[in-house]
């Protein structure tokens, strides 16, 4: 059999007879939408990551916009974030008419350094977006003293994070808005799909209504308060979430399972590995991504990875960088080193919670080799 006929993918949600009965039962219900399954999926979701509030919506993305309406930005605000990290970090503020920031992450971590978000604030600062890249907790004390200082909202986006613990605690458990992401490569999947978790009623409920078309609670079907969105979860998804959440610990142990098999297979490879835990930092695997040596050129390696039928991905590209920044904003290269050397470098590996370690000893020895020829 060929390589191709047998090909390792990038990743793959885990979905089980379970999930498949919940999403039947909606469906039979003839209640696919502003049903039961959502209030549940999102009662379970808030118990789970120990929250007083979650509020489901249609992305991670619509999360982290409706953050921005949370936080009061608007036009000529300034927002700091991570250029190290999906485009939705930054998009989100665009949205408002606001202005994204970039500062540098740290060489280690790749989360925001605080201390260069500290550099970054100006009078037109409105709020920090800090991400926990690849499901590592970003430096939340650092952040939020750098926040209360200068009277600034903190957002976290946790998109890649669920299971995370920052001090002990569970990411979207610490109080200021945290968003969370389900599509079909995180650690659960609702299709589509993502939450904001808050320890805030009044917050919460500007989240319900925003994402209903600004609807109020108290108003009659068709009767909106305010300008709103339509960033609802379908019960479907939430369904399917609801199954998700149900097996997230077995989830999880199996990704940092494969994860700790990667270590060890890696061991004498001449790549960078991921960052370890440490007492403050849990990690909630996301993605296995390593930094390659710096003459090597990444494309030829992940072009030998895919003639053995093996999937890799370029994780992640500074979004400064990105065309529409770029002629949007006048970014370029050297606004953010440690990103822009992360970014030439760093590659994503086939990964999941059900990856086999024969799948995962094909794509070291693969990468072994690609690195060797050079």
């Amino acid at each position: 059999m060929s390589a191709l006929a047998n090909a390792i993918g990038l990743s793959a949600p885990w979905i089980d007879e379970r999930d498949e009965e919940l999403v039947l039962e909606v469906l039979r219900s003839g209640r696919l939408s502003l049903g039961p399954a959502g209030p549940r999926f999102e009662e379970l979701l808030a118990r789970t990551l120990e929250a007083p509030y979650a509020a489901a919506v249609s992305s991670g993305t619509a999360g982290l916009h409706l953050c921005m309406h949370l936080a009061g930005v608007g036009p000529g605000d300034e927002v700091i974030t991570s250029p190290y990290s999906f485009v939705a970090s930054a998009n989100c503020v665009i949205y408002e008419g606001a202005t994204p920031v970039f500062a540098d992450v740290d060489p280690q971590t790749y989360n925001l350094a605080p201390a260069a978000v500290e550099a970054a604030v100006t009078s037109r600062t409105r709020a920090v977006v800090a991400v926990d890249i690849f499901g590592y907790p970003c430096e939340l004390d650092p952040l939020r003293a750098i926040c209360d200082r200068h009277g600034l909202a903190l957002i976290e986006d946790a998109c890649e994070a669920l299971g995370a613990r920052y001090k002990g605690r569970l990411l979207g458990s610490h109080g200021h808005p945290t968003v969370f992401a389900f599509y079909p490569n995180k650690q659960i999947t609702t299709g589509e799909g993502g939450a904001v978790t808050t320890a805030s009623a009044s917050e919460l409920e500007l989240l319900v209504s925003l994402r209903n078309q600004g609807r109020l609670e108290t108003s009659s079907w068709l009767q909106h308060g305010r300008l709103g969105f339509n960033y609802r979860l379908d019960d479907i998804s939430a369904a399917l979430g609801i199954g998700q959440l149900e097996k997230l610990d077995r989830i999880l142990s199996g990704r940092r399972e494969v994860a700790a098999s990667y270590d060890e297979l890696l061991s004498g490879v001449e790549v960078e590995l991921p960052l370890e835990d440490d007492a403050d930092h849990v990690r909630s695997w996301f993605v296995y991504v390593v930094k390659l040596p710096a003459p090597l050129e990444r494309g030829r390696v992940m072009a030998a990875l895919a003639s053995d039928g093996i999937a890799s991905a370029p994780y992640l590209p500074s979004i400064h960088l990105q065309s529409y920044m770029r002629e949007r904003f006048g970014f370029a290269e050297g606004l953010c080193p440690v990103s822009e050397d992360a970014s030439a470098r760093t590659l994503a590996l086939p990964f999941h919670a059900r990856l086999a370690r024969e799948d995962q000893e094909r794509v070291v020895e693969s990468l072994r080799a690609a690195i060797q020829t050079g």
